[in-house]
């Protein structure tokens, strides 16, 4: 699944444009390494978002299409805030 589309449905960033914008500007990597809008992201992946004066690390826990409000934090476990 690709890193925008996967942070819009586990609810991480609130739209898909954002999170494309975010990658575009740096601002999240994928096992410490620089991703892109179409970067694929794996169950075990480390992703870290650096946005505003927070920096949030996130591993993933699964990859589902359609997420109910619910159960999108079982996408990922919380590694720091």
């Amino acid at each position: 699944m690709r890193i925008d589309k996967y942070l819009k449905n586990a609810r991480l960033i609130k739209r898909r444009t954002i999170a494309k914008e975010a990658c575009e500007q740096g601002k999240i990597t994928i096992n410490d390494k620089l991703a892109k809008p179409g970067s694929e992201v794996a169950i075990g992946d480390q992703i870290t978002m650096s946005l505003g004066s927070k920096t949030i690390a996130v591993k993933v826990t699964g990859l589902e299409e359609h997420v109910t409000k619910e159960s999108a934090k079982d996408l990922y476990e919380m590694i720091s805030e």
